[in-house]
């Protein structure tokens, strides 16, 4: 019953925001209370569970406020002006160049394995040249989505972390055989990029770009830029991102006091701060308000128990004949679960579940482990309504949820399917 009201849940969810009958904060926060009402708990046990799943979330939320709010900054100073002066120049206009350093950008800005700084940075880089260009506004935060997909695979990211965690093992025995099937992703991707990007060049041409982004700057940004400061900037950028990928402190930790050194060193008057974190309040709530509504989701469901009998249906759907396949079964399905499940869901409720079944079947655990991470919120993420990532991508490309997953999900699991195919056949995972 438990099993069946949670798939429901997942399902009513989906489909109300896919159709945008609910908007995506109301969805995560009314639906599940009406499941967690259905399935017999009381107001006392939801309320429980609500905080719960706030509790859980709350390291992520103010990870996203001062993660914004530093990269927000740092784009109003001018640090990533010479990175789009440069993208500008060598696509010159064409659409297809534009498409492939779109990826390129990405992957290189995604070694840091934060979703929302590097969603943050290329959107923000990339939007004013694809609205100047007329190109389709779905392609840009698709191509963003997929190349953060694959290289969210970088061991230090969030996704891969929970993994390890849970298979109790290293990164060289989890990462390093299926790094072909990720140099697979990236090409794939780079393909997608190119497919794409000669769409548009058919459609638009190769048009003179007479655009130069510092000339489209208010002059609000004008006053804001500091290109004095801009190489204790980047080298405040470079160790924030090198304390993130060593993990000196927790993440949340490094840019709270990140942020209070840039402000102070670039913005030192009070009146100019307030006027830096004011410009950018309203993304940060819309962005933040969305994290804790989906604590309230995961909380939920994750207090019901409906997760815990979820994942134990999908472990008894394996008939014992076709246990040998298991491995490759989680790859396929790894990322459109990425839909259904949070990360902490699946790789603390559902991958212990199905590593006990590979041990009872007597396969290699550690394979569930690859296979998982080839999609569950790597490609996954940036489509996934439980990401907070995702609603700053979308929001920054001004593109609804629902588009964005209608548009790039075929692509993003096509990556997937891809990265699975090469996993087996290279060993990674076996059949």
């Amino acid at each position: 019953m438990l099993s069946l009201l949670g798939f429901l849940t997942i399902c009513v969810f989906l489909g109300l925001i896919l159709t945008k009958r609910l908007s995506v904060l109301l969805s995560l926060i009314l639906v599940p209370v009406v499941f967690g009402l259905i399935a017999g708990f009381g107001p006392k046990e939801i309320g429980e569970m609500v905080l719960g799943g706030i509790r859980q979330v709350a390291p992520t939320g103010i990870l996203l406020i001062f993660a914004v709010l530093y990269f927000s900054m740092m784009i109003d100073t001018g640090l990533f002006d010479p990175v789009i002066s440069g993208i500008i120049r060598f696509a010159q206009g064409d659409p297809l160049k534009i498409t492939l350093c779109t990826a390129v950008l990405t992957m290189l800005v995604h070694l840091d394995g934060d979703g929302t700084a590097t969603f943050m940075i290329t959107v923000t880089a990339l939007f004013p040249v694809y609205k100047k260009l007329g190109m389709n506004k779905l392609i840009l935060p698709c191509i963003v989505a997929l190349s953060a997909g694959v290289m969210h695979l970088v061991p230090w990211s969030g996704t891969v972390a929970r993994a390890l965690n849970v298979m109790k093992t290293d990164p060289a025995h989890l990462i390093i055989p299926i790094l072909p099937a990720m140099i697979g992703g990236v090409l794939w991707v780079l393909f997608v990029a190119f497919f794409l990007g000669k769409k548009e060049r058919k459609r638009l041409g190769v048009v003179h770009l007479d655009y130069d982004h510092r000339q489209q700057l208010s002059d609000e940004q004008k006053e804001s830029r500091r290109p004095a400061l801009f190489w204790l900037n980047a080298v405040l950028t470079i160790v924030l991102i090198a304390a993130l990928m060593l993990s000196l402190a927790p993440p949340s930790a490094l840019f709270i006091v990140g942020f209070a050194v840039a402000i102070l060193i670039n913005y030192p008057s009070q009146t100019d701060q307030r006027k830096r974190i004011q410009a950018h309040a309203a993304n940060v709530f819309s962005v933040s308000i969305i994290v804790f509504a989906a604590g309230v989701f995961s909380g939920i469901l994750t207090g019901t128990k409906m997760i815990d009998a979820m994942a134990l249906s999908i472990v008894t759907m394996i008939p014992n004949e076709h246990a040998a396949y298991l491995p490759a079964l989680v790859g396929v399905t790894s990322m459109p679960l990425s839909l259904v499940f949070t990360p902490d869901a699946y790789y603390f409720g559902v991958v212990p579940v199905l590593k006990t079944a590979a041990t009872h079947y007597g396969l290699n655990p550690i394979e569930i482990g690859r296979a998982a991470i080839l999609g569950q919120m790597t490609t996954g993420f940036p489509l996934s309504p439980l990401t907070a990532s995702t609603f700053v991508l979308v929001g920054l490309s001004e593109v609804e949820l629902g588009d964005h997953q209608k548009f790039t999900f075929k692509w993003a699991f096509g990556t997937t399917i891809l990265m699975t195919i090469i996993a087996i056949a290279s060993g990674a995972i076996s059949i």
